[in-house]
């Protein structure tokens, strides 16, 4: 999928800076204990972790919420921002560092200011599906009609600040045919979209799935044609419609659990992109719905609450506590004794130094009477045994700030002040911490723009260490000092710079 470019100097054989690589491994369980309540009890919030380590929680309790905080895992503090515009659905980390959040208007954060300012808006019903893109670009998709109001997604650029629209959804001639076979066949209340190993997102909704190419800017239909005998026409198979998507560190994506509409399930299906087919896998040992599933570092997923329905007697949900990872390799679940604070519609945040942090929900238990479900200000913290921090640059100061150890990958000269990278030069850096054999690349960002990756994987004659190849983005202003930085599995590496002309 990606040439290497080797073309390495002699800056590898002064990086001398020693760690562990990940190994294939499963890693057993490991603690959770409570963290700091927030200022504010939420749910159906937003929870997003931001380039300096801190996660920004976003509105909740369905659009009653209109404020935000943001919590400092080193300090355990939880801080109010300025105060939020209006409601919203999404909340996505802009390669500048700033957060786009989305719903009916869409307004941008500013983790610098700690405030919020109005953004444009759309046409497209946004759903709850926003992808950032490897052009730095967010991709937001809804249904196709008949269902939804719009035939295209929509594309939100960051350079510009407009809203444009895509090709049109491959999937909307199916869509009418269910309709016209009965009108309650094929909507759906979310899509699920997310960004494969290759660039394309896969977008998943209740009657089909299709393939989005930001290439082409068009979208085509994968999984297998079928008709059931009820008449539906789909490219998925007969599932209960799972709300969650996870892309593996092989580069399969598992769907697990079931729709907060149609309940709690413990269906779990893997997309392949190799073959463009759906195939079970699994099943989960608890049935779950606004449940959380969070990718860890060694390649497991960790999936941590849910609710259960309360029978005749009691017919209200139930929050549950329990947990279950999912092994990639067996392509099994696997039971886990530790228990988070029974709660659901809550969420669950990786952090940047290995731990999983989880915020509010609903314990679906109600308030005093006419006020609803009871919501939560409580949150945990997740701590695996192996905790595995997020990557990390290495700068020629060896603290890992001021100029990199970011070499010109055709004559191994450091991108310095003295000798500085322009556009469309490749750039080669080593790297900790990155997955042993996963085929999800790592984000690249100079300036604020996001680089193409051209190369990644285990350094060349150098165990242990991981080595990217990127070609520098244009549009980036030139400096003595420009700024460099890696995401991976949505964790931001620390800041290192290079010389940019």
């Amino acid at each position: 999928m990606f040439s290497s470019i080797i073309g390495l100097g002699r800056l590898e054989k002064a990086v001398l800076v020693v760690f562990s690589a990940i190994s294939s491994q499963v890693f057993a369980q490991g603690v959770i204990a409570p963290g700091p309540a927030m200022n504010l009890a939420r749910s159906g919030h937003t929870a997003t972790l931001l380039a300096d380590g801190t996660v920004l929680i976003a509105g909740g309790n369905s659009g009653l919420v209109l404020n935000a905080e943001t919590y400092d895992p080193s300090t355990g503090a939880l801080t109010p921002t300025g105060p939020m515009v209006n409601d919203y659905a999404t909340a996505t980390l802009l390669p500048d560092g700033r957060v786009l959040l989305v719903g009916a208007i869409a307004q941008l954060y500013n983790p610098s200011t700690r405030t919020f300012a109005v953004a444009r808006i759309g046409t497209t019903d946004y759903g709850c599906a926003a992808t950032l893109l490897n052009n730095g670009k967010v991709l937001f998709t809804g249904d196709p009609p008949p269902y939804g109001p719009s035939a295209t997604a929509e594309l939100y650029d960051p350079e510009t600040g407009n809203f444009a629209p895509t090709g049109q959804y491959a999937s909307i001639e199916i869509a009418r045919m269910d309709h016209a076979t009965g009108p309650s066949n094929g909507g759906s209340d979310c899509r699920r979209a997310t960004l494969l190993a290759n660039g394309t997102i896969l977008v998943v909704v209740g009657i089909a799935a299709e393939i989005y190419d930001p290439q082409t800017n068009a979208f085509s239909l994968t999984g297998t044609l079928t008709k059931y005998p009820s008449g539906l026409v789909s490219t998925l198979p007969l599932w209960q419609d799972p709300s969650r998507a996870t892309l593996l560190l092989n580069g399969m994506v598992l769907f697990s659990g079931g729709d907060g509409d149609l309940g709690p399930s413990s269906e779990a299906w893997l997309y392949d992109l190799s073959t463009g087919t759906f195939q079970p896998t699994g099943p989960m040992i608890t049935p779950r719905a606004e449940n959380t599933v969070t990718l860890l570092p060694d390649g497991t997923v960790f999936a941590a609450g849910s609710y259960e329905l309360g029978g005749d007697l009691n017919p209200n949900p139930r929050a549950i506590g329990a947990t279950e990872f999912y092994d990639s390799t067996a392509a099994t679940f696997f039971n886990s004794p530790d228990r988070i604070t029974p709660r659901f519609d809550h969420t669950a945040t990786l952090l940047a130094d290995g731990r999983v942090f989880i915020a509010g929900g609903t314990t679906g238990v109600y308030a005093p009477p006419g006020s609803g479900y009871s919501v939560l200000s409580t949150t945990e913290l997740y701590t695996p045994r192996v905790v595995i921090p997020a990557p990390r640059l290495f700068s020629l100061s060896g603290d890992g700030r001021g100029q990199g150890a970011i070499w010109n990958s055709a004559t191994g000269i450091v991108a310095s002040p003295g000798s500085p990278a322009v556009a469309g030069d490749i750039l080669s850096m080593y790297t900790s911490n990155l997955a042993e054999g996963g085929v999800i690349p790592p984000h690249v960002i100079v300036g604020c723009r996001l680089a193409e990756i051209l190369y990644f994987g285990s350094a060349p004659g150098y165990p242990g260490y991981y080595q990217v190849n990127f070609r520098v983005p244009s549009g980036v202003a030139p400096g003595s000092a420009v700024p460099v930085r890696s995401n991976y599995l949505n964790r931001t590496s620390n800041k290192v710079t290079i010389g940019l002309l």
